[in-house]
Formats: C-alpha cells, structure tokens, sequence
C-alpha cells in the first residue's frame, strides 16, 4: 500500500478523478451536490486536505482552511460521517450515506469501497491500516493495530480484530477467513463525458 496526502494542485485532481471514478462517474457536475451527497463529502474532504497541506500561510489561507474544516465537519454530521483528514488514499468510494467512523490515524490505500456503519477504530495500541482495493461491507469493525492486506473483502457485520492478508475473504464475529476474496468491487464503465 502506497499512500502519499494531497501536496499540490496535481494532486487534489488525481484525488478527485479517482474518487468519482470509482464512483461511476466521468466529471463533476454540480448538481452532485444535491443528487450525490456521499460524493460531494469526498469532493469536500478532499479540498479541505488540499488546503491543509498546502504549507502556505497567510491570513486568507488560514482563514480557508478554517471555512473548509468546518464544511466539511457540518456536511459529515448530516451524513453521519466522521472522517479525519489524510486518511484516505485516492480512489475512495463512500457507497451510501449513513454512519461511518473512522480514527484520525488509520491509513486507507487506495480504491477502497466503504459501507454504511463501518468502523475503523483505534486503541491505545495503534489504528488499522487497510490496503489497496479493500471492500469493506456494511457494519464491519475493524479495530486496534489491525493490518488489512491488498484486495481483502470484509463481509457486512464483521469484526476483525486480527491482520488479514492480501486477497483473503473474512466474516463472522470475530472475524475469520473463509476463503479467498472475490475480484476487486469496481462501478460500471465511466460513459465518455460529452463535449
């Protein structure tokens, strides 16, 4: 798993190319912001880290980030999303709004597909740290110093408290492997945007 925050311009859209790609989608359009709620958080978050690691300083950047920080901490709790910043590798799919809880330093690679009611906690003795191309399903926990490999599949309802390795399948309570993970979770084919 590579992971690398959003550093400049280039960046923020590869991060957000990435992001409605594995969302279905070919370019933003504004009125995702009220068809698409979950995307446009990630397009929220996204510009709130971009502004968080610009290094720049100045009154007027302070004052952005400020404004970002608290766009997005309000359109998470309306979606009932607590997602730090620098957390999430490019490629993140949120599939439905509703509760998600993620520690401030967990590390998620990228493509990842998240469900509603997922948790990735963390303990006094770290945080999870999930691969590259992991699907997470609905109401899955992932607690404590937890390592997921690339390509695992969480089913709904797990709780892995045990490092899972790459392309394995997991479920149950606690969470064992049942066999090897399915292909990689990916949206339809992007259309070609129109000019």
């Amino acid at each position: 798993m590579t992971f690398m925050p959003i550093r400049d311009a280039r960046d923020l859209a590869t991060y957000l190319a990435a992001d409605l790609e594995m969302h279905g989608l070919s370019r933003w359009r504004w009125h995702y912001r009220l068809t698409k709620r979950t995307v446009y958080f990630q397009r929220q978050l996204r510009r709130s880290e971009y502004w968080h690691n610009s290094g720049r300083s100045g009154l007027a950047r302070s004052a952005v980030r400020a404004v970002m920080r608290m766009r997005v901490k309000r359109l998470g709790e309306r979606l009932g999303f607590e997602c730090p910043r620098n957390v999430f590798g490019p490629g993140l799919s949120i599939a439905h709004p509703g509760l998600l809880v993620v520690n401030d330093m967990t590390v998620v690679g990228s493509r990842c597909r998240i469900h509603q009611g997922v948790t990735l906690g963390g303990t006094g003795e770290g945080a999870p740290r999930i691969g590259d191309d992991v699907f997470i399903g609905p109401n899955a926990l992932v607690i404590g110093p937890v390592s997921v490999g690339d390509r695992a599949y969480i089913y709904p309802g797990a709780v892995v408290t045990k490092d899972v390795a790459d392309g394995e399948a997991v479920a149950g309570v606690p969470a064992r492997v049942i066999g090897p993970a399915p292909s990689p979770w990916r949206p339809d084919p992007v259309p070609p945007a129109r000019p």
